[in-house]
């Protein structure tokens, strides 16, 4: 005989963090929205929740992340964009410009077997510094 569950905090379905994460970056669903759908099914979650949720996952990726750069800064040939990217500036009470730096690898042109890989790297701007901490982290 098994004891029954406790009460869940949340009651009906609660979606995953897992969830979270692909409709927030492969969907470009924004948490508030996100918040708003799960709201329509009964289940109240804050979007601090929701964003909390992200920043726990990406710590927990930040090894992932990492290992994926190591592989590129081993790479003889590396290829390198940056776009413009607004950021949410709360003293301000406005956005600012950062930089989202994508670093890239692929040698199948050139014979290579390695698989192509590409990572993105936030900075607050786009000095030179830039690549070059990214390059020499």
């Amino acid at each position: 005989m098994q004891a029954p569950a406790p009460a869940r905090l949340i009651e009906g379905r609660l979606p995953t963090v897992a969830h979270v994460l692909v409709s927030k970056y492969a969907d470009h669903l924004p948490l508030y929205c996100q918040g708003q759908i799960h709201a329509r099914q009964g289940i109240a979650l804050d979007r601090s929740t929701l964003a909390d949720w992200v920043g726990r996952a990406a710590w927990h990726l930040r090894p992932v992340h990492e290992r994926l750069l190591e592989h590129i800064r081993s790479s003889s040939k590396i290829f390198a964009d940056e776009t413009r990217a607004p950021v949410l500036d709360p003293g301000r009470g406005r956005t600012k410009t950062g930089q989202l730096w994508a670093y890239a690898r692929d040698d199948r042109p050139w014979g290579g077997v390695d698989p192509p890989l590409a990572v993105y790297v936030y900075a607050q701007n786009r000095k030179s510094e830039q690549p070059r901490r990214h390059a020499n982290h």
